[in-house]
């Protein structure tokens, strides 16, 4: 989806927060009168939720369930991603077809911190990652990036700026890990040769390029000794190899949607809120592929609808987090084959036009107790 030879972050830019957060409470029934407004009709609507496992994204499935009148059915694997080979089975079970996916992200409102949930089930109601697989996908990338943070070096000599690199980061043989764009960080001969000034034990010297040494004038390092390059390191000078299983849907799908951009997500302020943006960016885009291909959806009323839920810690004595749900995009597709995609302002605008108010919903409470009323079904013995 990103084209890494320009600047990932200005597609991460794109997926805005500010202006676009609604509460899950008013989200599910505008979605389902948006769905009525094009022509869905009511009681032969099948939504299908494509969430994460975490048990943070419970409240939004309940609430589907309550204004849809129906409970989801399953298209989500772990982080979000979606489970494109349940197409089938989710087509037949319904007339008209709603997917809604999101990626997620914990916020603490007590620090003002994206990617923290209280865990009200933990001892001690501890915040932990949220999302938990977003967390363990980076954690590789966060230590690499964190490691070259502290073993590259600048330094100022005689009104010149010099880089002491780790002699790590000069191999080029390496299957993983961090790479330099070095070009950006040192000088180059007529050869296009790094310029060699001196060698050390375990590292080496050299000027910066012309380019990184006016980084370094603008906004000089505290101290013109030797200091680790910190800061410095940004998104544009530094990416990844490793050798992941690009296996569709398997177990390193998530790894392989971020990694094109992983330098970006990791300098970006809050790093599992960019990777749960990207992961809705690119999951919306693959998921629409899967869907004009799938023969089952053919002549299906059908609307995908991709965001970012926001899990907002609860505090003791609320059951469920304050879920905010940011659209990113939608794919609506008619019985006759004609289709159209809102993109992010016109969808929000889309959902806004629409009432809070769905007279049409469940009272989950009212339903349960006619199942607990109703007469007892009596099974037949396996053997009878």
């Amino acid at each position: 989806m990103y084209n890494t030879d320009s600047d990932p972050s200005a597609s991460m830019r794109s997926f805005r927060l500010d202006g676009k957060m609604i509460r899950y409470s008013a989200f599910v029934p505008k979605l389902y009168n948006m769905c009525k407004s094009l022509g869905f009709i009511q009681g032969k609507i099948l939504p299908s939720r494509a969430l994460c496992s975490d048990e943070s994204q419970g409240y939004p499935i309940i609430l589907i369930a309550k204004h849809f009148n129906v409970f989801p059915f399953n298209h989500g694997r772990v982080g979000g991603i979606v489970a494109t080979d349940r197409h089938g089975p989710h087509a037949e079970h319904g007339q008209d077809l709603v997917i809604i996916q999101a990626s997620h992200v914990g916020y603490d409102p007590e620090g003002g911190v994206y990617g923290s949930y209280t865990r009200l089930q933990t001892h001690g109601c501890q915040s932990t990652s949220n999302c938990g697989k977003v967390d363990a996908v980076l954690s590789w990338y966060i230590h690499e990036y964190e490691f070259a943070r502290n073993h590259i070096m600048v330094s100022r000599d005689n009104n010149e700026w010099l880089v002491m690199i780790d002699n790590l980061y000069l191999d080029d043989r390496r299957e993983q890990g961090l790479f330099l764009a070095l070009e950006k960080l040192i000088g180059l001969n007529d050869q296009g040769k790094p310029e060699l000034l001196y060698t050390c034990s375990t590292a080496n010297c050299f000027r910066a390029s012309a380019e990184f040494a006016a980084v370094l004038e603008k906004t000089p390092p505290t101290s013109t000794t030797a200091q680790p390059i910190g800061d410095f390191l940004s998104a544009d000078k530094f990416f990844f190899r490793r050798p992941v299983n690009t296996t569709e849907e398997g177990h390193e799908h998530l790894e392989n949607n971020l990694l094109p951009v992983m330098s970006w997500i990791l300098t970006s302020p809050s790093p599992l809120l960019a990777a749960a943006k990207v992961n809705t960016q690119v999951e919306f885009d693959r998921t629409y592929r899967s869907i004009i291909h799938e023969p089952s959806y053919r002549n299906k009323r059908l609307l995908l609808i991709s965001g970012l839920n926001i899990d907002i810690s609860p505090k003791p004595g609320q059951l469920f987090p304050l879920t905010k749900f940011i659209p990113w995009a939608a794919y609506l597709q008619q019985p006759d084959s004609d289709y159209q995609i809102y993109e992010q302002d016109d969808l929000y605008s889309k959902l806004m036009e629409q009432s809070a108010e769905n007279p049409d919903q469940t009272d989950l409470e009212a339903a349960i107790r006619v199942m607990m009323d109703t007469e007892e079904v009596i099974l037949p013995s396996e053997y009878s």
